[in-house]
């Protein structure tokens, strides 16, 4: 954001820390400094401090970090930054058990969630939204920080799920990956492909059309809104994994299971094992898949050529998820930034107008290098224009990255209430985790999963 727009809104804010901090004849409290006023006569801010908690969002996040907290005190000297790096596999459970003990960070690196407004610590930002920032984001962007209408969030970027496929593979296999960037592709086509891309290699291994790691639900969450589904609620808090489109989902990760596409042993690979079968080129395809292994692989193919990674150099496709034959093609897509919250011992309302200060500078123009360095979509125009020119992925996955966009489905969660993201989340873990492990693993038919489904959904859903 322009200097300019700081400017405006730490004036603003500063108007409300006057009448609480400051007197008529400058005897207002002494800051914490032993200074009462600015040079100008102005009261100044109480010293302050404001604890963010976040991810290796990308590889040089915390490079970036640094820079923008360095910004942001000289901005607001009165407010110290204080950080931590939380790593992917505890930092939810750190997070989880810091808000429900009532003393969670001031904000937080995650998407937006029902539950977190449950607890009433959720600090709604729409008080410190100034026409400016509003104007600032792109069309469809801003809501993604938000729940049933309420702002709680300010995305950084707009996260974009797809499968990634090896261009050589591809190509040696006959199959127009530009065609099915731009026209998506179906089940029974991607089928087909899967027929194709299986084969022996001259090694002996078998090279599989498709890996994905099965301790997740990225991959069937991805399926099913290919296939009319959004989510496990729709928009509304309405059950929809109780028809016949969960049973068509289930049916066709079967068949690719039976078809040997995907290796035997999917229920227990592990996120980064799945990656290895793809730099093995032991499977054609990976699921999920974010633009940012085209950069990622970029970087592994430099690694290669200096000799510190022994492998073969693999050029990324970026593919949409195919979706059912007469269903709409859709891609799944939600904001990721930070969420503001207060404490159960609440630090009061000048402390709340911190956080959202330090809050706009860690998701203003310069913070759009994350979306830059994970080649995904900006969510303001600020950050489009002060990266302009600057995209580190191929031109071919950026444009693809575009194409997919256009048919985003927005995150049921924004629209439910607490109760109902609450009991889906639960849905998810107590019923559809394992189903899904046992559907991989064989030891349940897609018939008996789906009937499972219909059944817990009524003692935890109630319908």
């Amino acid at each position: 954001m322009k200097k300019r727009a700081w400017l405006t809104l730490f004036a603003s804010l500063m108007l409300a820390f006057t009448a609480a901090c400051g007197g008529s004849g400058g005897g207002g409290t002494a800051a914490p400094d032993g200074d009462a006023t600015t040079p100008e006569g102005e009261a100044k801010p109480k010293n302050d401090t404001v604890v963010v908690w976040t991810y290796p969002v990308h590889g040089k996040y915390e490079d970036e970090l640094k820079e923008h907290v360095a910004d942001l005190k000289e901005q607001y000297p009165h407010i110290t930054v204080e950080t931590e790096v939380l790593t992917w596999a505890e930092g939810p459970k750190k997070f989880d058990v810091a808000l429900n003990a009532g003393n969670p960070p001031d904000l937080y690196f995650h998407a937006v969630d029902g539950a977190y407004v449950d607890t009433g610590l959720a600090l709604e930002l729409t008080p410190y939204l100034t026409d400016e920032i509003k104007n600032d984001y792109l069309p469809g962007t801003l809501e993604l920080g938000q729940i049933q209408g309420k702002q709680y969030g300010l995305p950084l970027y707009q996260s974009l799920w797809a499968w990634g496929g090896n261009k050589k593979i591809l190509e040696e296999a006959g199959i127009d990956w530009q065609a099915i960037q731009e026209n998506g592709w179906t089940w029974s086509e991607f089928k087909e492909v899967a027929d194709m891309l299986t084969t022996k290699l001259p090694n002996g291994k078998q090279r599989y059309a498709l890996v994905t790691d099965g301790t997740s639900l990225d991959f069937i969450e991805m399926l099913t809104r290919s296939n009319g589904m959004p989510d496990v609620l729709n928009d509304k808090g309405e059950f929809q994994w109780n028809d016949e489109r969960i049973l068509d989902t289930l049916t066709f990760v079967s068949d690719l299971m039976k078809a040997g596409h995907m290796p035997a042993e999917t229920a227990a690979i592990q996120p980064a094992k799945r990656m290895d079968w793809f730099y093995a080129e032991e499977a054609a395809i990976v699921s999920k898949a974010i633009p940012y292994y085209d950069v990622m692989l970029q970087n592994r193919a430099k690694d290669i050529d200096s000799g510190t990674v022994q492998g073969e150099k693999i050029d990324f496709v970026l593919l949409p998820v195919p979706h059912n034959d007469g269903a709409e093609r859709k891609t799944s897509m939600f904001g990721e930034g930070y969420v503001a919250f207060k404490q159960k011992k609440d630090k009061g309302e000048e402390h709340a107008k911190n956080t959202f200060l330090i809050m706009e500078g860690l998701s203003g123009a310069k913070a759009g290098n994350s979306a830059n360095e994970l080649v995904l979509p900006f969510v303001r125009k600020s950050q489009a224009e002060h990266f302009e020119g600057k995209g580190l992925g191929t031109e071919p996955t950026i444009k693809a990255a575009e194409i997919f966009a256009n048919f985003k489905d927005t995150p049921v969660t924004l629209s439910l209430d607490a109760e109902a993201s609450g009991n889906q989340k639960k849905f998810k873990e107590q019923v559809v985790k394992p189903n899904i492990q046992a559907l991989f693993s064989g030891e349940k038919t897609p018939e008996q999963i789906a009937q499972d489904f219909i059944d817990k959904g009524k003692q935890i859903l109630g319908q």
